[in-house]
């Protein structure tokens, strides 16, 4: 990329293509970056204005698709779907085996972080497991919009620790940057399952890998991770080596 765009007037840009002041400044003909993807963090901003470059993205173009991946997430994280597959393709399903259960989705409590467009979408597919929706965003929606919903809105430290199943869908911001770190997991059950649809940086890998080693929370679905394509080493080592407890937890029942 850096070689063609000196010649260049325009760019087109993925979410894993970083477009940096060093690339902007051998690229004088640059006029404007389109962005495939609803973010643009990968793009500094402040630079292209100053070059009177203009930015653009696809914003709204993967809601209901994201929205369908936080929900794929969190049913194979709470019913161990992976964890069901490599059992039966590893021979390991004998007469007497003691089967990976999982917990339950439906009529528990799904807290969601950022109800932007896909955080609706999503608290829209939860209406039909009956689930109790709480959410933390910048703005409170107005009370016509929670009741049409059906969300309430929590701060995120009472979200978190009331919550069986949060789903993270913020912008990755220098103010969401490690939004879930080490002190957010250990106020959230032991049980529950974090899924994270935004942006790697939102949720500390480390503290993250840590958490799940040592059974702080239940079970992690990543959709993305800090620093991809490369994963955080000590959290594919403490996902190669989860063993959840084999029982289902009850609703109610929010430190077993």
């Amino acid at each position: 990329m850096a070689a063609r765009l000196p010649d260049a007037d325009a760019l087109l840009t993925s979410a894993m293509d970083a477009v940096t002041p060093a690339m902007l400044a051998a690229a004088p003909r640059l006029r404007v970056i389109a962005n495939i993807g609803v973010g643009f963090d990968n793009i500094d901003v402040a630079a292209c204005a100053a070059r009177g470059i203009v930015v653009t993205n696809t914003p709204g173009v993967v809601d209901d698709t994201t929205a369908d991946t936080a929900f794929a997430l969190m049913l194979a994280a709470a019913r161990r779907i992976v964890e069901g597959d490599a059992f039966v393709r590893g021979g390991r399903w004998t007469a007497t085996s003691q089967l990976p259960m999982g917990i339950d989705v439906h009529h528990r409590t799904l807290g969601i972080v950022g109800l932007g467009r896909v955080g609706r979408a999503i608290a829209r597919r939860a209406s039909g497991f009956d689930t109790k929706v709480l959410y933390h965003n910048r703005r409170r929606l107005d009370p016509a919009e929670e009741a049409r919903l059906g969300v309430a809105y929590s701060d995120l430290d009472s979200l978190l620790a009331s919550a069986d199943f949060v789903v993270l869908q913020v912008p990755g911001t220098s103010e969401t940057h490690h939004l879930i770190g080490a002190a957010q997991l250990a106020r959230m059950k032991r049980s529950a399952v974090l899924v994270n649809t935004a942006r790697g940086g939102v949720v500390d890998d480390a503290a993250l890998a840590d958490a799940l080693r040592r059974g702080i929370i239940g079970a992690a679905g990543l959709d993305v991770f800090e620093g991809e394509p490369d994963v955080h080493p000590d959290l594919l080592a403490a996902l190669a080596g989860a063993e959840p407890p084999d029982r289902v937890v009850p609703p109610g029942n929010p430190k077993a």
